[in-house]
């Protein structure tokens, strides 16, 4: 007989039945009552507010009827508790659940771990769960069999970007993007809020950052090198307070938002928007406009204290909107041509003793290793100022060269090799290579496939990922593997569609990695199983546009959206985005 405990995803670290003669199944039903232990209220919010409208059990208070024993409709107990002993063993957001005698109770090690016990008790409630209103006709059972799962994550940063510059995702996509998350035990958010195409937060104190960069006048169909293009101006921004309620709504979740403003490429936006942030000695900045192609955009920030001010007011606002502790300032893709050209740059060059660069490295000329340098000014400028108000800088793995920061973390993408080198170098690294986690990059190397982009990485590839390369395995640096990171890119991808189709299921494939232990996460033919058995019914029921198992469907492709597939090695470090 299927049970629903050998469909759970990611897979937890231990899940059985409980011994013979523990009582009936735990059922969900109109009399079950809700026992709320101290620090777990948010939970028991979320239940009422998610359980409720699917299941239609009310789930009041204990004590409420004055009765709390199993009955044949749905009665019992659901009891949320924390205790140290869970902590002590699955860390904060580990779990116990255990169902028997007709109750049910999940202790957690924090209130994040109740949080994600409650996840599997979703799961194990059947995909129909998942939907927002009743859809079963009658009194429709919701049934947990007599099972314990022991849970925990692997890895602390369990993280998703979502690239809303390229391609503005609303406010609600994003609240939704946040559920989808917690479905799946995902952690951290990583807003990828401005770039060359795009500024999509509020700054008060500079408001044509929006007004001028949260628009573009048109925007190329597929890759850079395709001859179409969307004449229709694109745009859109959060308000503070919109931002306020996606931080919050995340925190209910026990999701962290990590906000990204990208610094000192990919900064046509700002510039178009602030001519002054941009080398006028080089280029007439007042003419630039937002961008309106893909690619890496020449126009990059001056190296001058004005610049520097002008975004330590951004970052400001940007420290009281957001309470993560890291603050991703990009730092990938800056070509440096226009310093190397500018007499301004050349000048703060010399003025930070630094007019021949540090000594270039192997195929690194003077005036690369001294723009190279420059870059790493700008970055240990930030680090300082973020860590004098109690936060931590992270970036893209660009941010090595030159020397890294002192107290920065690191985004390795370009390759594991980023991650090695600043793990060894006693610096915290989140690994979301390029080649293994951007899910901008094709699923399949069919024809049907739309606006074919980057590597093929199946739903196999992503599931067989290890995130602690075999350099840091077993030795002292591994510690620095805070975890990983899916990145999802969105110069093709226009939609909530798109994104979904790209998204999902490598999503659930990501998640399994990050959370579960490599002994847990067993073969890839059993989490195809789950997946089968379970989990695309409940992404149905999500309402997510997947990218079904045998291929997309006819509505799914893109014919004549050119693409640009890559076969082989790694290309080069500056040829990637769409």
């Amino acid at each position: 007989m299927h049970v629903p405990y050998t469909d759970l995803i990611p897979a937890p670290r231990s899940v059985a039945p409980q011994q013979d003669g523990v009582g009936p199944d735990f059922v969900l039903g109109p009399h079950t009552t809700l026992d709320v232990g101290p620090g777990t209220d948010g939970t028991a919010r979320w239940l009422r507010g998610t359980l409720t409208p699917a299941t239609g059990a009310p789930l009041p208070p204990r004590g409420s009827d004055g009765r709390s024993e199993a009955r044949d409709g749905g009665g019992g107990e659901l009891v949320l508790r924390t205790d140290e002993a869970v902590a002590a063993r699955f860390g904060p957001e580990g779990y116990v659940l255990r169902a028997g005698n007709g109750s049910l109770r999940i202790t957690g090690g924090a209130p994040a771990g109740v949080f994600l016990g409650a996840q599997t008790l979703r799961q194990l409630l059947g995909p129909a769960a998942y939907r927002r209103a009743r859809t079963a006709p009658g009194e429709a059972t919701w049934r947990v069999p007599p099972v314990i799962v022991e849970d925990g994550p692997r890895f602390p940063w369990r993280g998703y970007m979502l690239d809303v510059a390229r391609h503005f995702t609303p406010k609600d996509g994003v609240l939704r993007t946040l559920d989808l998350l917690a479905a799946h035990k995902l952690n951290v958010l990583h807003l990828h809020l401005t770039d060359d195409q795009g500024w999509r937060i509020e700054i008060r104190s500079r408001p044509r950052l929006t007004e001028v960069g949260g628009t573009r006048a048109r925007s190329r169909v597929g890759h850079r090198g395709s001859p179409l293009w969307d004449e229709r101006a694109h745009g859109g921004w959060y308000s503070q307070e919109d931002l306020r309620e996606i931080v919050a709504y995340a925190a209910d979740r026990h999701i962290t938002v990590v906000p990204e403003i990208d610094i000192p490429g990919h900064s046509q936006a700002a510039i178009a928007a602030y001519p002054e942030l941009g080398n006028t000695d080089v280029v007439d900045t007042s003419a630039l406009e937002v961008w309106t192609d893909w690619g890496v955009s020449p126009n990059v920030l001056a190296p001058g204290d004005h610049v520097l001010r002008f975004y330590e007011g951004v970052l400001e606002e940007v420290l009281e909107i957001f309470p993560s502790r890291f603050i991703h300032l990009g730092g990938d893709e800056c070509p440096k041509d226009q310093w190397r050209a500018s007499a301004f740059a050349r000048a703060r060059m010399r003025e930070l003793g630094i007019p021949d660069g540090s000594p270039p490295g192997p195929g690194v000329t003077a005036g690369e290793a001294a723009a190279e340098a420059l870059q790493a000014w700008f970055f240990r400028h930030f680090d300082r100022w973020l860590t004098e108000r109690g936060r931590r800088l992270i970036g893209w793995d660009e941010i090595l060269q030159g020397g890294l920061a002192e107290g920065a973390a690191v985004s390795s993408w370009r390759g594991m090799a980023g991650g090695v080198a600043a793990a060894r170098a006693g610096h915290d690294v989140v690994m979301c290579p390029e080649q293994e986690l951007y899910l901008d990059h094709r699923q399949d190397g069919g024809a049907g496939e739309p606006v074919p982009l980057g590597y093929v990485r199946t739903l196999r590839d992503v599931h067989a990922y290890e995130p602690v390369p075999p350099e840091l395995a077993g030795t002292a640096h591994e510690r620095h593997v805070l975890g990983a990171q899916a990145n999802m890119w969105t110069e093709c991808a226009e939609n909530q569609q798109r994104v979904d189709y790209q998204t999902f299921p490598r999503l659930a494939a990501f998640a399994e990695v990050v959370w579960s232990p490599p002994l847990a996460r067993g073969n890839f033919a059993d989490f195809e199983r789950r997946m089968a058995d379970a989990h695309y019914a409940r992404l149905e029921a999500m309402g997510v546009a997947f990218r079904p198992p045998g291929g997309p469907h006819p509505w799914q492709r893109r014919p004549g959206i050119a693409g640009r597939p890559r076969t082989g090695p790694r290309a080069g470090p500056a040829d990637t985005s769409a």
